[in-house]
């Protein structure tokens, strides 16, 4: 049985060693890639694999738990061992991660007087009942156990949100009761404020430090404040930022090859360091975070490839050359091997099979609510994606007055299936002023929640809570008696492409593709203007005309001989054919 220690280094099995450490998040990644990234990590000669753990996939509704095919965190941990590496786990209950409402489940928003990252006993109740499911999952496979886990994190970046240390007690107090064996850790900005109010130095807790540069001056930091607390302890950055997220409508963020390896250099010399990201991957679905700056929060794309050593299909970069060649020459002694390439495919030309709007459709939406006020997201239970709000209108006037009251994200206005206005966060609440012909009009609403924020003191605040959550106004009282069509898009079985498309509308597009062979692809959706896309049923992930990419990611694994991909188009603009590309295109430089 092998044993790992804390104590002036790391040691396992009794030999002090660095921890070479690369971030990847198999949520992020299709399960039959995992060996793939994975071994490409030890190829670079890495010794150890770190991944955070999302509660919001795992408990998606309350009690719910889900821990099979790309969430089966068992699967990817003994995937790793098996390959010889080490892992560090990090089951906070917030994530950050640039991952939708940081990891959060979106039910939590539904209790009242809950504070979230807290020592409220009802937060903590909830963080219990979850903890007792993941734990059944994690503990038999830490490294006393004969399993590959060599530390765990208690809570995350908390130093930048908050000093409860009540709550840090009881996080660990958790997370030792449902089976925590190996050693512990916090992890905050490297400065003394952050590990301050974000460490439990006093419960014997190490103390590790995020950062993207300046390794020496970030590491005497950390050292002082080890110092400070009469503690000789291995100094470690547990994210070492090898690039950066990326925002709807912005240039790709970019850092130079040359000064990443010298920084990652400077940090391994010194202590151990942990990569953040080795492997980004993909925000599938729905479920990009979501940054807050003032007023605005600003969305992330769907592609999380973060400027990493392995691009967001998972092969090398000049990165990974980079640093493999660094490793060679500064450290000799380490043993590398050659990194595994996987193909990529390209079509020119799929042409349109059919297309439906969804005004046509919406009898077989299957989930359709009727209220006297529109309710939000949560209220109807559902996680994300869009939700149509329709009501009835009698004429008062020839030129009426309308306002959406306290909404979130991206509303679309319909009078009788035509678009009137669209109006994202501050533009939501502005005069909507129609002229009215008919004696009784349908009013359509199609509000988008384009992320939850995923770090800031945000997470408290009502934004997070997605739709109409106050009502609409026609001249200055609210309208009554609403039908709510959700559309989380975890089935695609109500579409009928046999109804009525018209013109303008939001709409699906089906396209049909057989391939004699299958490898991972790139959809390219220039020429459409915003939606998501869906691959024999699942949900790849949100385009947008606005850039920076005009590119999804699709997996080989989820495409077979015959192939239906449908679009789910908001703004009214599609294309006749579609094409499948072998890297993702910028349009943004």
């Amino acid at each position: 049985m092998s044993t790992f220690e804390i104590k002036e280094e790391f040691y396992l099995n009794g030999e002090a060693m660095k921890i070479w450490s690369g971030a990847i998040h198999y949520f992020r990644i299709h399960e039959n890639d995992w060996h793939h990234s994975l071994y490409n990590l030890k190829a670079l000669g890495f010794n150890t694999v770190e991944t955070y753990v999302p509660w919001n996939m795992h408990e998606k509704q309350p009690g719910e738990y889900d821990f099979s095919e790309n969430l089966d965190v068992t699967k990817f941990i003994k995937t790793a061992q098996e390959l010889g590496l080490w892992v560090i786990v990090r089951p906070s209950p917030y994530i950050c991660a640039e991952w939708e409402f940081g990891g959060l489940p979106y039910w939590l928003l539904n209790e009242s007087d809950i504070r979230l990252r807290s020592s409220d006993p009802k937060f903590l109740g909830f963080v219990d009942r979850y903890y007792e499911q993941l734990f059944k999952k994690l503990a038999p496979l830490q490294i006393d156990q004969g399993g590959p886990i060599i530390m765990m994190q208690v809570e995350n970046e908390y130093g930048s949100f908050g000093e409860d240390k009540d709550y840090l007690v009881e996080m660990k107090r958790l997370m030792v009761k449902h089976g925590a064996t190996v050693p512990l850790f916090t992890s905050d900005g490297a400065w003394k404020a952050t590990l301050e109010a974000g460490s439990l130095v006093e419960e014997n807790l190490l103390p590790t430090g995020n950062f993207g540069s300046k390794g020496k001056e970030n590491f005497a930091n950390l050292k002082a404040f080890h110092e400070q607390h009469h503690k000789k302890w291995p100094l470690m950055c547990m994210e070492f930022w090898a690039g950066w997220f990326n925002r709807w409508g912005e240039p790709i963020v970019t850092r130079e090859t040359d000064e990443l390896v010298e920084a990652i250099y400077e940090v391994m010399s010194l202590g151990s360091i942990n990569l953040y990201m080795f492997h980004g991957g993909t925000n599938f679905g729905f479920m990009n975070g979501c940054s807050a700056r003032g007023t605005k929060d600003l969305p992330q794309i769907t592609s999380y490839d973060y400027g990493a050593p392995l691009d967001e299909q998972g092969n090398p970069t000049g990165k990974y050359y980079a640093i493999q060649q660094m490793i060679a020459e500064k450290f000799p002694w380490t043993k590398q091997m050659e990194p595994i390439i996987k193909d990529t495919m390209a079509i020119e030309t799929i042409p349109l099979t059919d297309k439906v709007s969804l005004f046509s459709i919406l009898d077989e939406v299957p989930t359709h609510v009727t209220a006297k006020y529109p309710l939000s997201m949560e209220k109807l239970n559902q996680h994300s994606g869009y939700l149509l709000y329709q009501t009835s209108y009698r004429k008062d006037t020839d030129n009426e007055r309308f306002r959406l009251i306290d909404g979130r994200d991206r509303a679309q206005f319909y009078l009788n299936q035509e678009l009137i206005a669209t109006q994202y966060q501050d533009e939501i609440g502005e005069d909507i002023y129609v002229d009215i012909t008919k004696e009784i009009n349908e009013i359509s609403i199609l509000m988008e929640n384009m992320g939850r924020v995923n770090y800031g003191h945000k997470l408290l605040t009502d934004t997070q809570r997605k739709g109409l959550r106050q009502g609409v106004m026609s001249d200055i009282h609210f309208m009554l008696e609403w039908h709510h069509y959700v559309l989380d898009f975890e089935t695609t079985d109500f579409i009928d492409f046999s109804r009525q498309w018209q013109a303008g509308t939001p709409s699906f597009y089906q396209f049909n593709v057989a391939l004699d062979q299958v490898e991972d692809t790139y959809i390219d959706m220039t020429g459409f203007g915003k939606g998501c896309v869906l691959v024999n049923g699942i949900n790849i992930g949100r385009y947008w005309e606005v850039g920076p990419l005009t590119t999804l990611y699709i997996p080989k694994h989820i495409l077979k001989e015959t192939n239906e991909i449908i679009v789910f188009e908001t703004e009214g603009v599609y294309q006749e054919s579609i094409r499948l590309v072998d890297q993702p295109i910028n349009i943004i430089n």
